[in-house]
């Protein structure tokens, strides 16, 4: 999960103005020992959120979800595929999102319309379950899961709890989803911040928040002190605001001088990202043949038809039962 390198690439100039929709830029804080990237989603994020017609609730926790994807998958170095998953007794019981290296983006949620009106902030619309996030970098290759309890706080909070228990890599991590409106109507846009603190020498990795377990009685537990750079970086990655991250006229570059320009940033070569779906006719028919022939007479509908509804791009494929008896 980490990024511990600089990405490939020469640095880029701090010129641009307008920003790059659907983007990932990776960048590096050399004096204060950070790496980091900055993902700005567009047209991507607002096809997904609009075919699927999600209350405005739902489209901001799962606008929030594909942001911290992109954030985290990108910095895979094979390709595989990345994948977020919230399961939980929350108004929304289900939120996956899938990123396939090095671009592809999909997702979908599964909601109670009912509750969604009643619980407002993210961790009520989370509940209480888990999130998980899974590495499969397919053909042979054993797949990397970590977990994370989910007991009412939103994805950046639990995303900081992954860090902190299973990476252990001091992180700091802001997402934003909103709706831009413009003369040509209304569309949403996400945007994400990590910033993380990797120096070369390991004895500066101190975490503050890190209890080692129960004490005797009468013993007080004294954290050590979080390194003076990492301190810095999160006061100044704490000064960001939402309308900065979604902030079509604000590009990544600019933002990214706005909060470490005395210690100073590189930014290395931008790299795109787009919503695409995997599913296909030849995929889903391979699906079906694997199902007997009485499975999939139970399929069939009133016409005559085996029908299904991909739940990431709600492409609807039918087909002829008859097909598969050849």
């Amino acid at each position: 999960m980490s990024d511990g390198t600089p990405p490939a690439g020469p640095a880029s100039r701090l010129v641009s103005d307008q920003g790059l929709d659907d983007m990932v830029l990776p960048f590096a804080v050399e004096p204060l020992d950070l790496r980091g990237r900055v993902v700005r989603l567009g047209a991507s994020v607002d096809h997904i959120l609009v075919q699927h017609n999600y209350p405005p609730p739902v489209a901001r926790l799962v606008g929030e979800a594909m942001a911290l994807t992109v954030l985290l998958g990108s910095s895979l170095k094979i390709e595989g595929r990345f994948q977020l998953q919230t399961r939980s007794d929350g108004a929304i019981d289900m939120v996956v999102v899938d990123f396939d290296a090095p671009d592809r983006l999909r997702a979908f949620a599964r909601f109670d319309a009912g509750k969604v009106e009643d619980a407002a902030p993210s961790g009520e619309l989370l509940g209480k379950g888990h999130l998980a996030f899974t590495i499969d970098q397919g053909n042979d290759s054993s797949r990397y899961q970590g977990i994370v309890a989910l007991e009412g706080q939103g994805l950046e909070e639990a995303a900081h709890q992954y860090f902190r228990q299973s990476e252990q890599i001091p992180t700091k991590v802001r997402l934003a989803v909103a709706q831009s409106v413009t003369g040509a109507g209304a569309s949403w846009r996400a945007g994400g911040l990590m910033v993380q603190f990797l120096p070369s020498a390991p004895e500066r990795l101190r975490h503050i928040d890190l209890d080692p377990g129960d004490a005797p009685n009468g013993v007080d537990f004294a954290p050590p002190d979080e390194d003076d750079a990492w301190a810095e970086a999160k006061a100044l990655a704490a000064t960001i605001e939402d309308h900065e991250l979604v902030d079509p006229t604000l590009s990544s570059e600019r933002l990214l001088y706005r909060l470490f320009h005395q210690p100073g940033v590189r930014v290395f070569e931008p790299r795109p990202v787009r919503d695409a779906c995997r599913c296909s006719q030849e995929r889903i028919e391979a699906m079906l043949r694997r199902f007997t022939r009485a499975e999939r007479a139970d399929m069939v509908g009133d016409n005559g038809l085996i029908g299904v509804t991909c739940e990431f791009c709600s492409a609807y494929r039918a087909f002829d039962p008859k097909d598969f008896d050849e």
